[in-house]
């Protein structure tokens, strides 16, 4: 990584120090669950050095998004948040964490699920591939940004409940991701 995680995150999110607080917090509970569960399964060989890295820098997109309640105040729908972020960090020349960025929203999404849901969003499959995108986006489900519940971790049933206002589909890869990695 040609940056520190640190200067990274000061570059993205220079004036709100609660827009940061709650980046670094959610992120750092997501990292922490991610490296859990590769120790978890070392069958799998995940990278944790990359797997850290990125679960930190997953949601840096959000300074872009309109949304308030986290302290973001960009122009961008939260959906976006994904693939603004995966902008920013292939910008930095990150490309593998920008997939990370890109493909960690719902329990990933598929360019038809896009255009069904007119998803103000590119076309295109942004469904986890590697070991370390599929750990991030599920450890990602079970924490909130929301500022009075960032340190609450859901249960499976709490984060399932959640995607479960998406459809089926993001239920099943959820449930495919949990087999594989609870």
């Amino acid at each position: 990584m040609t940056q520190t995680l640190d200067s990274l995150i000061a570059k993205f999110y220079p004036s709100d120090p609660e827009a940061r607080r709650i980046l670094l917090t959610h992120s750092r509970r997501v990292a922490d669950m991610a490296l859990a569960i590769s120790r978890r399964h070392p069958e799998l060989h995940a990278d944790e050095k990359f797997l850290e890295e990125a679960a930190m820098l997953h949601d840096i997109g959000i300074t872009a998004c309109d949304a308030p309640g986290i302290h973001c105040f960009g122009t961008l729908p939260y959906i976006a948040h994904g693939v603004e972020g995966a902008r920013m960090l292939a910008e930095e020349g990150m490309l593998r964490h920008a997939r990370v960025c890109e493909r960690h929203t719902g329990s990933g999404l598929t360019a038809e699920e896009i255009e069904e849901n007119a998803l103000p969003l590119p076309p295109r499959d942004m469904l986890p591939v590697s070991i370390e995108e599929k750990i991030i986006c599920y450890a990602d489900k079970f924490y909130s940004k929301d500022p009075g519940r960032l340190t609450e971790r859901k249960t499976y049933e709490e984060a399932r409940r959640s995607l479960g206002r998406h459809g089926e589909a993001p239920l099943r890869r959820f449930d495919a991701l949990h087999d594989m990695l609870k």
